[in-house]
C-alpha cells in the first residue's frame, strides 16, 4: 500500500490545526496526492492536534453499494469526525475527542459496534470495547457485554474509577450499573442487517458439512468489523480507543484484539497511540499495538514503518486487516492489506473529506 495518496488509505483521518477554518458542510472528494504533502510527512504546526478514525476494515465494493446506503456510511463518518474535531479545537482532551467519536459510530447501526453489532453463534451480541490514556499509561477494557449501549465510555469508567485494567461480562454490568452507565435491553442490539449476515453464515457451514445446497455468498461485512480512534490533543497527549461486536458466529465467550492492550488498543506519549481492526486473533499474536511502540521507543523507526512492520506480521501469521496510528509529533500511518475501509479525514485547512473505495 501507499502511504502518500490518501485515496489508498481506507481509513478515517482528521487532521487539524488551531487555526483552521470551520468544517465544509459539503462532502469534498479527496485531493490529488500533488496537492497535498504525504500525510505521513505532514506536521501540524503550532499548536497541532490530529484525530484519526476507522470504520472497520474488508472488501468494500462500490456495484454492492447503493446510493443511499453509501450516502448513510459517509453521514456517520462526518458526524464522527465533527465529534471528535470540535472537541480537540477547543482544546479539549485526546481522551474526550476519541470516546466521543467512537460513541458516535457505536450509536450508528451501519458499524460493527454498540448499536450494529453483529450476533454470536447463539444468536446473542456480545461487545467488547477499550480506551488508553498515553500520558499515564492508564488503560481500561470491557468485553463480553450484552447490554451496555456505549462500551466505551464503560471502558474509560473501569481505568478511572474501577482500580483494574479488564473487567468482562456480568462483573462489569453490575460496575455499569453502581456507576450510572446506560443498560438496555438486548433488542436494543438487533439489526435485520446482521441477523441476515448471521444466517448466512449458518448456511454456509450446513452446505459444508452436508456437502449440499447452493453457494452461499458471504462478505467481510457479514464476517466482522470494528471502530476506533486515535487522537493527539494541543497538550501533546496521546490516546486511543477501540470498540466493536466481535465476529459474527463467534463463540459466546470469545473475546478478539480491541480490549487487549498492547495488541487492537494502545498509547503512549513517548511513541504513538494505536487502533486496530481486523482478524482479531492474529492481532494478538502480533501483539500489533505495543510492537509498534517498541520499535520507535527502541528501534528509532518511524512510525509509518514501524505500522508496517507490525502489520506484515499479522500477515505472516494469516491475518488481514488493518491499523491506525499518530504520533507525538502529529504524524500519521495507516497501513491495511485488505482492499477497503470507511474513512474520511479533514485537513488542516477545514477541508472535510470521507471516502469508502480504495
Amino acid at each position: 500500500m501507499s502511504y502518500v495518496s490518501i485515496t489508498n488509505c481506507f481509513f478515517a483521518i482528521a487532521l487539524f490545526s488551531a487555526g483552521a477554518p470551520p468544517l465544509a458542510n459539503e462532502q469534498q472528494t479527496s485531493p490529488k496526492a500533488s496537492n497535498e504533502a504525504p500525510i505521513d510527512q505532514r506536521k501540524m504546526q503550532n499548536e497541532k492536534f490530529g484525530l484519526v478514525i476507522h470504520g472497520g476494515a474488508g472488501t468494500i465494493e462500490r456495484s454492492k453499494m447503493t446510493p443511499q446506503k453509501e450516502h448513510e456510511y459517509r453521514a456517520g463518518l462526518e458526524r464522527a469526525l465533527r465529534a471528535g474535531y470540535e472537541i480537540l479545537k477547543r482544546g479539549g482532551s485526546s481522551l474526550d475527542a476519541t470516546e466521543s467519536a467512537v460513541r458516535v459510530l457505536e450509536d450508528d447501526p451501519h458499524f460493527n459496534a454498540g448499536k450494529g453489532s453483529v450476533f454470536t453463534s447463539a444468536g446473542t451480541n456480545e461487545m467488547d470495547a477499550a480506551i488508553m490514556d498515553g500520558k499515564t499509561l492508564a488503560a481500561g477494557a470491557v468485553a463480553a457485554l450484552k447490554h451496555v449501549k456505549n462500551p466505551i465510555s464503560l471502558a474509560r469508567l473501569v481505568m478511572e474509577k474501577s482500580g483494574h485494567v479488564m473487567m468482562d461480562g456480568e462483573g462489569a454490568e453490575a460496575f455499569a450499573r453502581e456507576n450510572g452507565i446506560e443498560l438496555v435491553d438486548q433488542k436494543y442490539f438487533f439489526t435485520q442487517e446482521r441477523w441476515e449476515a448471521l444466517q448466512k453464515i449458518k448456511a454456509a457451514e450446513k452446505d459444508r458439512t452436508g456437502g449440499a445446497g447452493k453457494a452461499v455468498f458471504i462478505t467481510d461485512q457479514d464476517r466482522h468489523g470494528t471502530v476506533g480512534a486515535v487522537a493527539l490533543d494541543k497538550n501533546g497527549n496521546l490516546a486511543a480507543a477501540t470498540s466493536t461486536g466481535g465476529t459474527t458466529n463467534k463463540r459466546p465467550g470469545r473475546v478478539g484484539d480491541t480490549p487487549v492492550i498492547g495488541a487492537g488498543t494502545y498509547a503512549n506519549n513517548a511513541t504513538c497511540a494505536v487502533s486496530a481492526t481486523g482478524d482479531g486473533e492474529y492481532f494478538i499474536r502480533a501483539s500489533v499495538g505495543n510492537n509498534i511502540s517498541a520499535l520507535i521507543e527502541y528501534r528509532g523507526m518511524s512510525l509509518k514503518d514501524a505500522a508496517q512492520v507490525a502489520l506484515d506480521r499479522v500477515a505472516k501469521l494469516g491475518g488481514t486487516g488493518g491499523l491506525i496510528a499518530i504520533d507525538r509529533e502529529g504524524s500519521i500511518a495507516l497501513p491495511f492489506n485488505t482492499s477497503g475501509m470507511y474513512r474520511g479525514y479533514v485537513y488542516p485547512n477545514g477541508k472535510f473529506v470521507v471516502e469508502i473505495y480504495k
